[in-house]
């Protein structure tokens, strides 16, 4: 039995007392909240249902604790009730009940965890996004990380996700990334403004090499038009090369430059000025964002004809609507807090609810430690820490894993020896090692004789099976959590957890029989219980995008 089955249960429970006219005319819930208690020795499951509900069916805590209590003492694999306090519910189950978990973990296979809170919902999720302009930074590799577990968790939920990644490819960054490699072409130092490190040198080479024309006899505009339109599109290969080494792939990749070539940007602002929020001043043309929440009123078109930034914003949001995105989600820099208000401005400028078809996720920094001081080691980026740097140094699992476990409005120290020992220090490996620990248990039971032929869930009554039972029965509200807030770390913190509940477990309980002994009822159901926690750690690591080793 599941949280989600006595939510179940307890919703019936209102329902039916409802109907018999002992409950007054309030609104049932359509589920309720069932959570583990602190102290285990008050049950397995909690609940404060008749502290929430009491005021609104007309009676106090007590009293309906009392009514519900004595309904859920006949429901089926419910042990015990007993009430606390103002009301709260303490729930015992008995260990068959508890223990028909592992079974239904395993009948469900890589669909336990799953649900259906956002099917029919298309979501649009932009991250990493960086400026094709140099290798991809720490930022850029922390978003690339979370946002692809986002992606998977969402997707657990039922909704269409499409991964989107915005190139910036039209403005001054890209002009003066033109200068820079051919200012390296022509062995020149980089311009004041420009990009410096190895990979410009690497990318202003590679230029010259592939194409026929003699790039450097042309005048310098020509020549850095050149560089430009070669340049930026290696750029863009060796940026969705490191992603995908990452283990990150987008559906979409969508160039900011096409928005201005297609006249998307004189479409949307038109459509404003239809609305009524377009105005003219100074001769530039204006966004009335001040209606919106907005601090001041922005300019879209400036006074000399060039576009400011955000038309950019608003064509590219009017196009993610117009392609049939109920939500659209951004992945934004942490740099980028003063840019929301303006944001959300001109969603609601289009008539549309900031924070439902408009949300923005901010991520802060993040710190490469080592002996407790800062990280410098990319020699091919100049001072800037990439992707590649992370990746070299401790791997594509251990650099999602490490990404992943911490929220994204929180700043991160990531320790690079820690993420390199094979130790329980080591968060991704202590995960890890306790999957591959499931599958040596079950390779050793198979040489032994120990096979799933039989189940007696009642047996699984150890107080360390029960604890992993009842951790391994919060993967689907930890997912659904995750999606709902739009925190894939939730699932990290819950896969060590199920690791420590899975190694006392393994400490206290054999799966085979001592040396020379039988194999018993117990150990065959105890297999169960191993195999639905590799099932369980595997779909975890699973929508963090990290792979569930076999061995360790």
């Amino acid at each position: 039995m599941t949280p989600a089955d006595l939510s179940a249960a307890i919703v019936r429970i209102l329902a039916g007392l409802q109907a018999a006219g002992t409950l007054g005319a309030g609104s049932l819930p359509t589920d309720v909240v069932v959570e583990r208690p602190k102290n285990r020795e008050h049950g397995d499951w909690a609940t404060n249902t008749a502290l929430q509900l009491a005021k609104a069916f007309g009676t106090n805590p007590r009293a309906l604790a009392e009514l519900m209590a004595a309904e859920l003492r006949g429901v089926a694999g419910v042990a015990a009730v007993d009430i606390a306090g103002p009301g709260f519910l303490n729930i015992t189950l008995d260990a068959a009940a508890a223990g028909e978990l592992a079974k239904t973990i395993l009948e469900a296979g890589e669909a336990y965890g799953t649900g259906s809170d956002l099917a029919g919902q298309r979501i649009n999720l932009e991250f990493v996004s960086a400026n094709p302009t140099g290798p991809i930074h720490m930022g850029g590799t922390r978003w690339a990380a979370l946002g692809d577990s986002l992606a998977r968790v969402l997707i657990a939920q039922g909704a269409e996700v499409t991964r989107e990644y915005y190139f910036n490819d039209h403005g001054a960054q890209i002009d003066r990334f033109a200068r820079s490699l051919l200012a390296r072409a022509r062995g020149l130092e980089a311009p004041e403004d420009g990009y410096g490190g190895a990979y410009i040198g690497e990318i202003a080479d590679r230029v010259l090499a592939g194409t026929a024309d003699d790039i450097l006899a042309l005048p310098d505009a020509e020549a850095q038009e050149k560089f430009r339109e070669y340049g930026v599109e290696l750029m863009f290969g060796e940026i969705r090369q490191s992603l995908h080494d990452f283990g990150v792939d987008f559906d979409v990749y969508f160039h900011e430059n096409s928005l201005y070539e297609s006249g998307a940007v004189e479409r949307s602002i038109e459509r404003l000025r239809e609305l009524g929020h377009i105005f003219e001043q100074d001769g530039a043309v204006w966004l009335r964002s001040s209606d919106f929440g907005d601090d001041r009123d922005r300019v879209v078109i400036k006074s000399d004809g060039d576009a400011a930034y955000i038309a950019g914003d608003i064509a590219y949001y009017l196009d993610k609507r117009s392609r049939g995105f109920d939500r659209c989600i951004y992945m934004l820099g942490a740099d980028h807090h003063g840019y929301v208000p303006r944001m959300m401005a001109l969603c609601a400028a289009f008539g549309d609810q900031p924070g439902t078809n408009m949300e923005i996720l901010i991520g802060q920094l993040v710190n490469l430690m080592r002996d407790g001081q800062p990280v410098r080691m990319s020699k091919r980026a100049g001072t800037v820490v990439t992707m590649e740097d992370l990746v070299d140094a401790v791997g594509v699992d251990a650099a999602r894993y490490a990404l992943a476990r911490s929220s994204a409005n929180s700043q991160l120290d990531i320790d690079l020896e820690q993420l390199s020992k094979r130790t329980n220090d080591n968060p991704v490996f202590y995960v890890q090692y306790a999957h591959a620990r499931t599958k040596q248990v079950a390779n050793n039971a198979a040489s032994l004789g120990v096979e799933r032929t039989e189940f007696m869930p009642e047996l699984l009554n150890h107080a360390s099976e029960s604890e992993l039972l009842a951790k391994l029965s919060e993967l689907p509200r930890t997912v659904a959590q995750a999606a709902e807030f739009r925190e894939p770390h939730r699932v990290a913190r819950y896969l060590e957890e199920v690791a420590g509940a899975y190694h006392r477990w393994y400490d206290n309980c054999r799966v085979t029989p001592l040396s020379g002994g039988p194999v018993e009822s117990v150990h065959r159901t105890r297999l169960w219980l191993n195999e639905a926690t590799g099932v369980v750690l595997r779909n975890g690591l699973a929508l963090l995008g990290v792979s569930a080793p076999e061995r360790m």
